[in-house]
């Protein structure tokens, strides 16, 4: 064991670990959900101090041996080692003052003992002296949120952007079948299954680019702005330096906030990400919906196409395969949502110069990349790509469908069209049939108003 002292006074810590005092009272104020910093999150807090650890020195408001210690220790964490000292949980003190403690103590203890001194040996190498030179939790923290959410979008665009294709491949392959088209859950006038998984291409790729969009809001960062977004303790030259850093480290194109303080209040982008999260999981759910109506059956529902079988669907019934992947995502839309709504209440309870919701937003913003990346990853790959379609059933129903008298409107008029329909229902046979029996249409025209495939068009 060894003593770590700090404002509130001298706490014994395992010599074994490498955070300290502030992160071990974190450890015994926050046993809440015991999930932990998010990997992308540390990758992104551990950058900030390393690059500030390089500016500062640059800006000789740093000792060059301090600096280039803080900066091998963020290395070996970046590299993967130490990632077990970060352990405050992630429902934590306001603003995530307790997680920028854990980052500044790991690297603080690691950094004093390539110096060569023991670890809580704070004269050496300091926490907040030292590793959180020129920055507070207050600046610190929501610009490290930014990084992690701009590191975990790669993945998420690619995948979107991967569901399209699989979706505009669909289009092609089922794009001569004809089916029955339905508003209001009722029969409509028929379409090409191709184009309903056109569309469903163009849902994903127009998703893309909203959420292209509001991940470019991410960029600015207010990182100099320190306490209050007055910039105070931190050199005149700081912002630019350690923006112009980080834009290295992180290999993407950042700015630095032209109004620090309002960077550090406004929760604004992140809202914006969420809200692009949350549009994307309503339309999702929207055409999970809809695959699993056209899988519904296979005897007693639509069984129009099928989804790929992944796994039994029943402990008692034998042979049942359910629409599982759809469901799957059906439930993450869901989850995106509810966090979404999370980050909307956090968003607006912010007071005067910081947001103390911070830690929360984080977590949900980071939570929803995460499971809607991996959902899209598996769901894509497991469903979409395999989806195969009922030739015959979609066929038949499109034939069968009272609502191809729509086209006969020009020929018979509204009304006299839905005395057809109301027949056609009332004896259960087709419009065509009607309409000959009765011979209303002269059977010409009638073949050709009721041609599908003029109806559906190119």
């Amino acid at each position: 064991m060894r003593q770590e002292k700090d404002s509130m006074g001298v706490f014994d810590i395992s010599d074994e670990v490498y955070y300290g005092v502030q992160t071990a009272r974190a450890i015994e104020n926050f046993p809440i959900s015991g999930i932990k910093a998010d990997p992308d999150f540390i990758k992104a807090s551990v950058c900030i101090k390393r690059a500030a650890a390089k500016v500062n020195a640059d800006l000789n408001q740093l000792d060059k041996k301090l600096s280039e210690a803080i900066i091998k220790a963020s290395d070996e964490v970046l590299s993967g080692k130490l990632s077990e000292n970060f352990v405050v949980d992630v429902y934590q003190a306001g603003a995530g003052t307790s997680h920028n403690m854990n980052t500044n103590e790991v690297l603080a203890n690691r950094a004093i003992e390539i110096l060569g001194g023991k670890k809580g040996d704070s004269k050496l190498v300091s926490p907040n002296d030292h590793v959180n030179c020129a920055q507070s939790t207050n600046d610190f923290f929501p610009t490290a949120m930014r990084l992690a959410a701009l590191i975990k979008s790669k993945d998420l665009l690619e995948v979107i952007e991967r569901c399209s294709k699989s979706f505009a491949k669909k289009g092609d392959e089922f794009f001569l079948i004809i089916k029955a088209g339905r508003t209001h859950l009722q029969d409509a006038v028929p379409v090409r299954l191709g184009r309903e998984f056109q569309v469903y291409s163009r849902v994903m790729h127009d998703h893309k680019i909203r959420l292209e969009n509001a991940f470019n809001e991410l960029k600015v960062l207010g990182i100099g702005g320190t306490a209050a977004g007055t910039g105070l303790n931190a050199h005149p030259q700081y912002q630019l330096k350690i923006v112009s850093e980080l834009s290295k480290l992180m290999n993407c194109d950042l700015q630095g906030a032209s109004d620090l303080m309002l960077a550090m209040q406004t929760m604004t982008p992140f809202v914006s990400v969420a809200g692009a999260l949350r549009n994307l999981a309503l339309d999702l759910t929207k055409i999970c919906n809809d695959l699993r109506l056209m899988d519904s059956g296979p005897t007693t529902g639509l069984s129009e196409i099928k989804l790929p079988a992944v796994q039994p669907g029943s402990s008692i019934m034998p042979g049942k395969v359910n629409p599982s992947m759809a469901e799957m995502m059906n439930q993450v839309c869901f989850q995106v949502i509810g966090c979404a709504t999370t980050i909307d209440y956090c968003s607006q309870a912010g007071q005067f110069e910081l947001n103390v919701m911070m830690p929360v937003i984080n977590f949900n913003l980071l939570h929803s990349i995460k499971i809607f990346t991996n959902a899209l990853n598996v769901w894509n790959e497991k469903c979409v790509k395999g989806i195969t379609a009922n030739t015959d059933r979609c066929r038949k129903y499109a034939e069968g469908s009272v609502s191809n008298a729509t086209a006969l409107n020009p020929v018979l008029g509204y009304l006299k069209t839905a005395e057809v329909v109301k027949e056609a229902i009332a004896k259960g046979k087709t419009i065509k049939q009607v309409c000959e029996e009765g011979k209303l249409v002269d059977k010409n025209k009638l073949e050709e108003a009721l041609n599908l495939e003029k109806q559906v068009g190119k």
